[in-house]
């Protein structure tokens, strides 16, 4: 069964912004820790990412991951499926930006996880917390940086 968790933050910039930095998938080995190499295999007909395998740290290993992302309701909202993984099943997610208050945006991350081996629940909730809370620091950081 696939492990399901939300995170929220808000972010000193605007909605618009936040979306930016977000879909400049090519860009996350620069700021996200864990992503150490990115392959954008397929762009749609505006030149976005569509279709990206990932190579990240996990669970003290490199792992690898395919995602197709759907830009339909941009810029509010960038959602992904899992195409394939080595050790995932599912990697389904969003991130959903809503204006905040005076300029800021309410980033909302949502996350559904499922690996291919069974590990304790406790583990799997600490892990998934932490790739959680380090993606939304990161995300911020970066831009709030270059905002």
């Amino acid at each position: 069964m696939a492990e399901q968790a939300t995170e929220r933050m808000v972010v000193s910039a605007t909605p618009e912004r936040c979306f930016e930095v977000s879909a400049d998938i090519g860009a996350y080995p620069q700021w996200a820790a864990d992503i150490k190499e990115v392959t954008i295999e397929e762009r749609d007909d505006q030149g976005r990412p569509q279709l990206v395998t990932f190579r990240a740290a996990a669970f003290g290993r490199s792992t690898s991951y395919t995602l197709a992302y759907d830009f339909s309701e941009a810029p509010r909202i960038l959602s992904w499926k899992l195409t394939k993984g080595d050790i995932t099943t599912k990697l389904d997610g969003s991130y959903v930006f809503d204006p905040g208050e005076g300029s800021g945006t309410e980033v909302t991350y949502h996350l559904e996880a499922e690996l291919r081996v069974p590990i304790p629940g406790f583990i799997k909730m600490r892990a998934q917390s932490r790739i959680m809370s380090t993606a939304m620091r990161e995300l911020k950081a970066r831009v709030e940086s270059s905002s």
